[in-house]
């Protein structure tokens, strides 16, 4: 089994080829997307095995998907295939600098028919961490009971568990529903991921104290609050701090920042590093990240990521 291992949904991404709105883009490149694939692709780049849980449709794209996850060396031993259901897709405008136009197709998809049945029994041997996100269980009601399977699984058989809030308000039923589904979620980690504006969404409060307070009384462990530009903030058991993040020259796209963040924190981890020194590692995916287009793209070997935070 992978060291880590990871549920979400992998969409077929097409990226508009030249810069300009959406509905004037007349070509497109397919790639990958998903917020826990990134996390998945981080890892992999930086030489740690991954496993990913999903369900595609039985179509084109489900069998692309699963031909560029063997491709990048991901497991899939926990993939099924749905032929009621279609894989999930979306289309991104190409943007100069900052946030991109994003238009998703992903309501009935295969991801969101996962049920507890299709993920079974999970044998963890060997598994370090499992990583999920407030995505999937966003999607509908079946993918929601099988995260919960997933967390209480794990949290049974005594494997970390770490939970990225990665709030997405327009799949949710109601805000009421999110904020109490995010944090009976969050209650089952050992480490929580949530950016400073979800902390006010969540809990009430831009203070990353109060956040970290929030969540560590729910039973994490260990709370990393992102600060954006200016960083991070880290809480792991008693002990605080505030590790500044990396100067941007450019922000050429913002989509996948806070998966780059968690690439680090996680990477860090198994390596045996400090919270503080993931978080700074989390710090420089992040920024790596931003400073090119695409969802993943920026995510550094471990090559890349040495010589930048050398630099």
């Amino acid at each position: 089994m992978a060291e880590v291992l990871l549920m979400g949904e992998v969409m077929a991404l097409m990226t508009a080829d030249k810069v300009g709105a959406l509905e004037d883009a007349e070509n497109f490149t397919k790639s990958l997307a998903g917020a826990e694939l990134n996390v998945c692709l981080g890892l992999t780049r930086l030489g740690h095995t991954s496993s990913y849980i999903t369900k595609l449709g039985k179509d084109c794209f489900g069998r692309y998907i699963y031909n560029s996850l063997e491709k990048e060396g991901i497991d899939r031993s926990h993939i099924t295939f749905d032929e009621g259901h279609p894989t999930g897709m979306v289309f991104k405008n190409k943007v100069a600098e900052g946030d991109p136009e994003i238009q998703y197709f992903r309501k009935g998809s295969a991801a969101s028919a996962i049920t507890p049945e299709d993920l079974g029994t999970i044998d963890f041997t060997g598994v370090k961490q499992i990583h999920v996100t407030g995505v999937l269980p966003a999607t509908s009601q079946t993918a929601r009971a099988t995260t919960y399977s997933l967390v209480k699984q794990a949290k049974a058989a005594g494997v970390y568990i770490s939970f990225d809030p990665n709030l997405r308000y327009q799949l949710w039923e109601s805000r009421e529903v999110m904020i109490q589904t995010i944090n009976d979620l969050a209650s089952y980690a050992d480490l929580v991921l949530p950016g400073i504006s979800e902390g006010k969404a969540l809990m009430g409060s831009e203070d990353p104290e109060k956040i970290a307070d929030f969540y560590q009384e729910l039973g994490a462990k260990t709370v990393i609050i992102k600060l954006g530009s200016k960083g991070a903030f880290v809480r792991d058991g008693s002990e605080s701090s505030t590790v500044p993040g990396y100067k941007v020259e450019k922000v050429v796209d913002t989509v996948g920042a806070g998966d780059g963040f968690a690439v680090g924190v996680i990477s860090a981890r198994l390596e045996g590093l400090s919270m503080k020194e993931a978080a700074q590692r989390g710090n420089a995916i992040g920024a790596l990240q931003i400073m090119v287009p695409g969802d993943n793209e920026g995510l550094p070997n471990r090559e890349q990521l040495k010589a930048f935070m050398e630099k």
